[in-house]
């Protein structure tokens, strides 16, 4: 009766064992194989190591905004998808899929959307990059880049600018839109350049 009843736990614990060593190969192995089909270690540890190193020299936001008022009094509010400044330069911030509207003192809205920008939140300057947008007063235009100077209040935009409006369309090299003074300088593609002062009131 004893010897039979040690047969049975030797059965049992073998059973044991053996299924033990089953489920063990089964599920870690499964894991290390998904992983080397997603990423090799190499890469893994690469992307570590990059997340780690940004994470020390920078901080990154998701969905954050800027608003408030230039040295003119107008109003405006910057929105970004995602950004990041450098812990050693905070005032710098660098944003990806950026809209930022302007509502100026005449009642007038200048929207401008772009992939990149660079906002000084000290200086409250900015420059747009990479596949600019801008709607104004029925006006719908596209450029390379566009800087904005709060402390000049100038708007400058440049690189293959095109404008599009009820009344016709213009391509240029730079557009120079004083806020102040509330005048448009251009100067055109070819080499004989156009300067033009244009009142907007």
């Amino acid at each position: 009766m004893i010897e039979r009843k040690r047969k049975i736990r030797l059965i049992q614990l073998s059973l044991l064992i053996f299924g033990i060593f089953i489920l063990y190969f089964t599920y870690v192995n499964r894991d290390n194989n998904q992983e080397n089909k997603i990423l090799t270690k190499e890469t893994q540890k690469k992307v570590r190591e990059s997340i780690e190193k940004k994470g020390e020299e920078s901080d990154i936001f998701y969905n954050i905004e800027y608003s408030g008022l230039d040295f003119e009094g107008n109003r405006y509010i910057i929105k970004s998808k995602e950004a990041f400044n450098k812990k050693d330069n905070q005032e710098i911030v660098n944003m990806k899929n950026v809209e930022a509207n302007f509502y100026f003192k005449d009642d007038t809205v200048l929207e401008i959307f772009s992939n990149r920008a660079i906002y000084n939140s000290k200086t409250l300057d900015i420059s747009f990059f990479d596949d600019i947008r801008a709607n104004y007063a029925g006006s719908k235009l596209s450029a390379e880049k566009a800087e904005y100077s709060n402390s000049k209040s100038f708007l400058v935009v440049s690189g293959d600018v095109k404008i599009n409006d009820l009344r016709g369309s213009m391509v240029a090299d730079k557009l120079l839109f004083d806020i102040k003074k509330q005048t448009l300088d251009i100067a055109s593609n070819n080499e004989n350049k156009v300067n033009a002062n244009i009142n907007i009131k």
